[in-house]
This record gives C-alpha cells, structure tokens and sequence, in this order.
C-alpha cells in the first residue's frame, strides 16, 4: 500500500506541476516578482521556482523573465498570459553555420520578422547593430530605447537598449531578445550576441559552429 500510495503521490504532483494555465504579473520589484500562477499568489525571488514550476530567471522595475517548461519570456507588470504545458515535449531545432573563407561565421535570419544577415559572435555580449540597420528594420531607438554607452573597436559609443520583438535563425526563434543600437556605422554587419546565443546551447567541430534549441 505503502508503495501504491508513494506512486500515486508522485504522479499527482508531477501533473500539476507541469499544467500551467494562467500567469498574472502583479508586482516587481529589484530581484523579485510577485505572481498569480492559476490564482495562486506568490512573491519570488529571483532562482526562486513556484510550486507549479514557473521559474524568475530576472526580476526588476521594469519586467521579469519567467521560465515554463524551459521555455522563457518577459513578463510586464499586469500582463498576463495563458499557457498549457502539461506533458509537453519539446522539440530541438538545429542550425550549422559553416565558417567562411574570411573566418567568420556568417548567417542570414530575421529580426521582427525582417530578414538580415548576421555575423554570430560569442564575443559580444548582446545583438548589436548600427543606427541605420535599426531604421531600416523599423526599430524606433530614439523613441523607446534606453540610452547607453557602449565600448567599440573604435572606442566609447553612445547606444540605445532596445527589446526585439523577435530574433530568428532558421527554425530557432527568441521572443523578447535585447539588442543594442549603436550611433554610427558600427558594426557592419548585425553581430547575433550572447543575448540570443546564451539561451540556446553553441558547438564548434571544425569548420561548423551548430546552434541547437530544446
């Protein structure tokens, strides 16, 4: 019976902790979130895991980011969202990126849906691109991004921080990926950074680089 009972106990629990059907963002605060996960309250901090399973990856002022099913997204104050996990598989989408004969590794994609061509750099810390690729992709910098300064090949820039809505290479799509718009025309090409290649995993083997999301 003992055995009977701890099998059922666990399969109950593993249910609900993978079935989320509605998150509310109430309140944040620096490294905190308060939530409704299925009309149930909780103030998290951040690495703090709700028993539903919803992780605060970040938490400030202005947003947080939530992990589901190991799937993540912004989250604003008062926005809500409706979401089945339950038993969910996840597929693994795959990208090879050859090096070329200059030694960089260069791929075409999307930003908000536009194509581009990106140099994928694990070097840089964000997706970067230059005032004129923003305007052209329709990106309102000066109206929505955040002022920043950023350090160049060339030196102290000063920058925007933006939100993209979208970032996609082949079948690996982010939502909500942050990306610096630098004054000038630095970079030349739109460099994919660590914003977009840190939430997936990266492998070189020889002349490939291969981009895999799970």
């Amino acid at each position: 019976m003992k055995i009977i009972f701890i099998t059922l106990f666990y399969f109950c629990f593993f249910a609900a902790a993978n079935a989320v059907e509605k998150i509310e963002m109430q309140g944040l605060f620096a490294n905190k979130a308060v939530l409704s996960v299925d009309g149930k309250r909780y103030v998290l901090a951040t690495g703090e895991v709700s028993p539903e399973g919803v992780k605060v990856v970040s938490a400030d002022s202005r947003g947080a980011v939530l992990e589901i099913d190991g799937q993540q997204e912004q989250y604003n104050l008062g926005d809500t969202n409706t979401v089945s996990t339950m038993f969910s598989e996840r597929k693994k989408h795959q990208e090879k990126i050859y090096i070329n004969s200059a030694g960089m590794y260069m791929t075409f994609g999307n930003i908000n849906g536009r194509s581009v061509r990106f140099l994928v750099d694990t070097g840089a810390s964000a997706i970067s691109m230059n005032s004129d690729q923003a305007k052209k992709l329709g990106i309102r910098y000066d109206k929505i991004g955040i002022p920043a300064g950023v350090s160049t090949a060339s030196g102290y820039a000063k920058a925007y921080r933006v939100h993209l809505k979208s970032v996609s290479v082949g079948d690996i799509t982010q939502s909500n990926v942050e990306a610096f718009v630098i004054d000038g025309n630095h970079p030349g090409p739109i460099l994919l950074g660590m914003t977009f290649l840190g939430r997936i995993s990266v492998e070189h083997n020889g002349n490939a680089m291969t981009l895999t999301q799970e």
